[in-house]
């Protein structure tokens, strides 16, 4: 674990993260612990990079100095490549977006060299903690998860590790779905009780969410630049919860429709919070206050909104 008393500099591996919140989020929870610490982006398209390239910027990025890494879309795939090993969850979900740095002081005596870096997952630590307290007791039985890229996997996960006992999983791509609910598979929830995961089409969804308790967009769609809702939002009622994770905006299309039609909803921001604290945790060594950490959020996104608004 780094020591407390070290130089933290974090860097965020993505596309298109200019307006991310992360580095501020991060920023400013480090100052109130006293700590120095600095958060920058490493944008793929800026950098004419490709997703393909997230594993050598990795390594790359820790030989300059990082001693922490995040990791977005579309690059928690591909950075794999750049790792010396996986956490457990970041294994089975096949998607990273953390990456914490060791440095072996007995491997190559003053170089970079004997850095090992590790990929962990906390969009899934993230996303349970979310759902927990955001919205405690909601209805397991059968949850409907739109999108199975990196971010739906770490949702797929924490769902069942929640407890859900039936998880019906669709994407764009078809083939993705499938190779998701194949990887899950029989998944021992919290009593023992194997869940089941299974892929749908996305045409299906609508009719699939009205024999589901919850519905979660794991997908880009709603984000800044690309707006509308991943399924016919109108077949939302009252019964049902919906989560988000999609942040900015926070009040997506797809939540406000939620809100309309009376469900119990869960905005991006909860999981946003709950995977930088995590985060935050990993490369600090110290707990983060996620109760602050959430009034930062909301503080930032309320003026991010006013700027995508001016």
């Amino acid at each position: 674990m780094t020591p407390a008393s070290s130089f933290h500099l974090i860097g965020l591996i993505g596309a298109g993260i200019a307006g991310s919140l992360s580095p501020v989020l991060h920023e400013r929870e480090a100052a109130a612990q006293g700590l120095r610490y600095a958060y920058r982006t490493l944008d793929i398209d800026e950098l004419g990079l490709a997703p393909g390239d997230a594993g050598q910027l990795a390594r790359d990025a820790v030989r300059l100095g990082y001693t922490g890494l995040n990791v977005t879309h579309p690059c928690k795939q591909a950075v794999i490549t750049g790792l010396d090993a996986l956490s457990d969850d970041a294994r089975e979900l096949g998607a990273v977006n953390t990456v914490t740095v060791r440095h072996d002081a007995a491997h190559d005596v003053g170089s970079r060299q004997g850095d090992r870096l590790t990929g962990r997952n906390t969009d899934h630590t993230g996303f349970r903690a979310a759902l927990a307290e955001g919205l405690p007791g909601a209805a397991l039985g059968t949850v409907v998860l739109v999108g199975a890229g990196g971010a739906g996997s770490a949702v797929a996960r924490a769902l069942l590790d929640a407890g859900a006992r039936r998880l019906l999983v669709a994407d764009a791509d078809a083939s993705r779905a499938q190779q998701l609910a194949a990887r899950l598979g029989p998944h021992p929830g919290p009593a023992a009780h194997p869940s089941r995961v299974s892929a749908v089409v996305l045409e299906d969804v609508p009719a699939r969410i009205a024999e589901a308790d919850g519905v979660v967009n794991a997908t880009p769609i709603g984000m800044v630049g690309h707006p509308g809702t991943p399924f016919d939002a109108s077949v939302l009622t009252s019964r049902h919860w919906l989560a988000d994770v999609v942040y900015r905006p926070l009040e997506t299309q797809l939540v406000k429709a939620a809100l309309a039609a009376g469900c119990r909803v869960l905005d991006g921001g909860w999981m946003a919070v709950s995977q930088a604290a995590d985060s935050f945790e990993l490369f600090t060594g110290l707990p983060a206050d996620r109760s602050r950490m959430r009034a930062h959020f909301l503080e930032l996104a309320a003026s991010a909104a006013g700027k995508d608004l001016s």
